[in-house]
């Protein structure tokens, strides 16, 4: 058998897994639906075919794009945010032993207060709007990003920063031409993270003082007494969480082969 064809017939078989998880959790979710519907007619909303109907209703009508489009440009600012704070963060933490024995404990009491708990603050200082949501997302990215970078600086060769220095080179050019190419994948992990934790962090913090995001059509379905097309949002927060997931992860493996190719 060719390696081509045993690379064919892996990926068949995970696909087929994979699809047979999936046709199971449908199972148990109508079963689920069925068996609550008893005590709760209304139940029968959440059902898969009639939220898979209301899915498509929301994707051809055209209703739930521009909140898919706004909520992903938040995520968007508060991952482009959190990395400009936290690569940083994370070099002064790895690169500095002043730096991180003064701010080392600050940092980590920090990362332990749930975002959310700044809800009530945010709003109150950065009004409502994007601002107070990108907030929210930035300080649930930055930590994950933060100690990623610094645990890069920590595995890094050491004889890359003294041949660095045998050549004369300025502590930038030692940043940028050597530390940083040496923790790009700890940067990439710590992104995966922080899109996970951030992902989970938008939907409750869209469901205050914004008028539009997926959160907000959560709220609006509910209101509205939607409950088929609630279900199919949250579907379609599962799917939009999976693919950014999946397109950190292919980041991530593909400038670990760049950099195994050039090594």
């Amino acid at each position: 058998m060719t390696r081509e064809k045993q690379r064919s017939q892996g990926l068949a078989m995970r696909w087929g897994l994979a699809a047979t998880g999936l046709l199971a959790a449908v199972a148990c979710w109508a079963l689920g639906v069925m068996l609550l519907e008893q005590r709760t007619p209304i139940a029968a909303s959440f059902a898969p075919l009639p939220s898979l109907q209301a899915m498509q209703r929301l994707l051809v009508g055209g209703e739930l794009w521009p909140h898919i489009q706004v909520s992903m440009l938040r995520v968007f600012w508060g991952m482009l945010l959190a990395l400009l704070i936290g690569v940083p963060l994370g070099l002064a933490m790895g690169l500095s032993a002043l730096f991180r024995n003064a701010f080392g404990p600050l940092f980590q009491l920090m990362r332990m207060i749930s975002p959310l708990s700044w809800m009530p603050l945010a709003v109150m200082i950065l009004g409502v709007g994007n601002a107070p949501v990108i907030f929210l997302l930035v300080f649930a990215a930055v930590w994950p990003i933060m100690l990623n970078t610094a645990a890069g600086v920590a595995a890094l060769d050491r004889n890359w920063l003294s041949l660095a220095a045998s050549l004369s080179a300025t502590r930038w050019e030692s940043i940028s031409q050597v530390i940083l190419p040496g923790v790009i994948t700890h940067v990439l992990t710590g992104l995966r993270l922080a899109i996970g934790i951030s992902w989970i962090v938008l939907v409750p913090a869209e469901m205050l003082g914004v008028s539009a995001g997926l959160g907000y059509f959560i709220l609006d379905t509910r209101d509205r007494l939607s409950y088929d097309e609630l279900m199919a949002t949250i579907i379609v927060i599962g799917v939009l969480g999976y693919i950014l997931d999946a397109l950190a992860r292919w980041l991530y493996q593909r400038w670990s082969k760049q950099s195994a190719h050039q090594d």
